[in-house]
């Protein structure tokens, strides 16, 4: 439902970005109001509180009202693309006719930048089907911020009437961008004016691409993939499409490295490429049509770490194929270490984006960096985001060996996990910030602790400490990784470690986490979880093990990212029974080694026990995962942060 002031003047694009953005309960600009569902009966009270208190001051001889809103249906379209600058837009009638422009009669200024006040939609599909809308940089207003001056609306009433009720208001950041209820002729003379200079379809494309990007997908992909987006939306493709597309290039790419030729190796890196274009325009595509999904939240959410493994495996694949050189060791290295970095990253994020006093001198001093242009590249460079590692593999796959191409990336990898990992510990230790109680909570959502360490976190409770958590997970992960390393494969000793570990993880979630260094409690878990998955089986020198764990710790990771991407949407992590079920990360590694004991004298019993387990966990998780996503419950939430993936 959506509600316009037909003395609206503004651009098109600021129609769009209040009325046909699907993730906000509620949104607005100046003289423009939209509501999902979720919202309609609080605006419906206002609506009656707002026609009550007229009729009381109409009864009272006060004076006159401000124009009434016009409400728009889910019907009704935006505007047509094709309509000149400066003339009202017409809407289809039922038949498919052109029908005047919707609202009151034609006024002076009511044709706003191409589209009248009331051409407008709900936040619902019949724009949609232009594909034809964008995003510029959002927020959220706090209640009780000042409008724009200029006439009475009872749009804006109703916008902060809903405020008061407590319903989240999104209020996009419009930046060049108009959107006035101008009080007289003048004035809206002056708004017409100001939209006339602003060229928004340039706005659309600009506003497409995240503010905060790698140096190789800001100067290298989004100069053109912008306009491939555009390109899409005006063809009707949608952001699944393209993201399904994306997949597909990067599977054949996988395909190719797996054939173990020069050809085969030069086609994989042209099309690792081709499908980093893609997947950078999936979201461009997104932004710029304002087409956010459950569906496309999920899909967004697990192909680039699908992509990016998959080729991984080709490229093991095609080592064996081209002179029966293994590297399934190295492939595995690259996908842990990989994954361990993302979870620094959700897990910092999670701890510290809503702490209070969140000041540190280490914070300070990347603000002041961030002042001398070079310097914010240089160091998003050396973080090696997608966009830099993609390209470094694609070239060194071109040109080099798989071997090559895993020494460079785990060598480059590590660099960039150090100098992230270290400036974010000296932050934390120099910054005076108190953890919030939901913070708290989603460390504890990430640590995915199973029924062992629940068991011990109950029998042995403690108080708040300052560093216990991380040097409990500490120990525990030094514990079972060294002692699985020394012992070797077919040993006891990593099962007896393994509990210890199991021991120390469930002491490190005994108490909320809420120390300054808390957050790596479940990146210190992963690393622990995999490592040990990772030992095992390149230690065994079983047939088949190496790829039987790849398939393992792809299902555990699959299941670790649905946590974070279900943390992000609001929704909290996958339900406790499905991670009781699967046994936690302290349950798994004891599985494992346990596993490794008991079958190291069988042939192929390892990679069997392996094979079974992984199956297994990516059954139950991918279950839970695709039920959850494709509900009505799951958020269409994307990554508008533009952090390195």
């Amino acid at each position: 439902m959506a509600l316009v002031d037909p003395r609206f003047v503004g651009h098109v694009h600021a129609l769009r970005l209040a009325l046909t953005d699907p993730r906000f309960p509620a949104a607005a600009v100046r003289g423009a109001l939209s509501v999902q569902p979720e919202a309609r009966t609080a605006l419906a009270r206002a609506v009656t509180a707002a026609a009550a208190t007229a009729r009381i001051s109409g009864s009272g001889g006060g004076a006159p009202t401000a124009a009434p809103a016009r409400a728009l249906g889910p019907a009704e379209s935006l505007e047509r693309e094709t309509a000149p600058t400066g003339v009202p837009a017409t809407v289809p009638g039922r038949a498919g006719q052109a029908r005047p422009p919707l609202g009151s009669a034609p006024r002076p200024g009511a044709d706003a930048g191409g589209g009248d006040a009331g051409a407008a939609s709900s936040a619902d599909a019949a724009a949609h089907a232009s594909g034809e809308y964008a995003e510029s940089r959002s927020r959220t207003r706090p209640s009780g911020t000042a409008a724009a001056p200029g006439a009475h609306s009872r749009v804006d009433d109703l916008a902060a009437a809903l405020d008061a009720e407590g319903v989240p208001v999104h209020r996009p950041e419009l930046g060049v961008l108009v959107a006035a209820v101008p009080a007289d002729a003048l004035s809206r003379a002056k708004a017409r004016d100001a939209v006339d200079a602003v060229d928004d379809e340039r706005v659309r494309l600009r506003s497409a691409v995240k503010s905060r990007d790698g140096f190789f997908t800001t100067f290298c992909i989004s100069p053109y993939s912008r306009y491939i987006a555009r390109w899409c939306a005006r063809r009707g493709l949608t952001p699944n499409q393209v993201t399904t597309a994306s997949l597909l290039t990067a599977l054949i790419a996988a395909a190719c490295a797996a054939t173990g030729t020069r050809p085969g190796f030069v086609s994989a890196g042209v099309l690792l490429i081709a499908s980093f274009v893609l997947d950078c325009t999936d979201g461009q595509l997104a932004r710029y049509s304002l087409q956010y999904s459950t569906l496309g939240a999920w899909l967004d959410a697990t192909f680039d770490r699908a992509k990016e493994y998959a080729y991984y495996a080709g490229l093991a694949l095609g080592a064996a194929r081209a002179d029966g050189d293994d590297v399934w060791a190295l492939a595995l290295g690259a996908m842990v270490l990989q994954t361990c970095r993302h979870v620094v990253d959700f897990a910092f994020n999670e701890a510290n984006h809503d702490a209070t006093g969140n000041t540190s001198p280490t914070a300070a001093l990347s603000g002041r960096l961030d002042s001398v242009g070079w310097t914010v590249w240089a160091r998003r460079m050396i973080v090696l985001p997608i966009g830099e590692r993609w390209a470094m593999i694609a070239v060194l796959t071109a040109f080099t060996t798989p071997r090559i191409t895993f020494y460079v990336l785990l060598v480059g990898c590590a660099l960039a996990a150090c100098y992230t990992t270290a400036g974010r510990v000296l932050r934390s230790l120099t910054r005076r910030a108190e953890r919030t109680d939901r913070a708290a909570h989603a460390l504890a959502e990430l640590a995915d602790t199973g029924p062992l360490a629940e068991l011990v976190a109950k029998a042995a409770p403690r108080g708040p400490s300052s560093y216990l958590a991380p040097l409990s997970a500490a120990l525990g992960a030094a514990a079972v990784l060294a002692g699985t390393a020394a012992a070797g494969f077919g040993s006891w000793a990593p099962v007896g470690c393994a509990v210890l570990y199991a021991v120390l993880a469930g002491v490190a979630v005994a108490a909320p986490l809420k120390g300054p260094l808390d957050w790596l409690v479940p990146p210190l878990f992963r690393a622990a979880e995999y490592g040990v998955i990772l030992i095992l089986a390149a230690c065994s020198e079983v047939n088949g093990a190496l790829p039987a764990a790849f398939g393992l710790i792809a299902a555990v990771a699959y299941h670790h990212y649905d946590t974070v991407y279900r943390i992000r949407g609001g929704t909290g992590a996958p339900p406790h029974l499905l991670v009781r079920a699967i046994g936690g990360h302290e349950g798994r590694t004891v599985a494992v080694t346990a596993a490794a004991a008991l079958l190291h004298h069988r042939n192929q019993g390892f990679t069997i026990a392996l094979t079974a387990l992984a199956a297994a966990l990516a059954l139950a998780v991918l279950t839970e995962s695709i039920r959850f996503w494709v509900s009505s419950g799951a958020p269409a939430v994307h990554d508008e942060t533009g952090e390195p993936a």
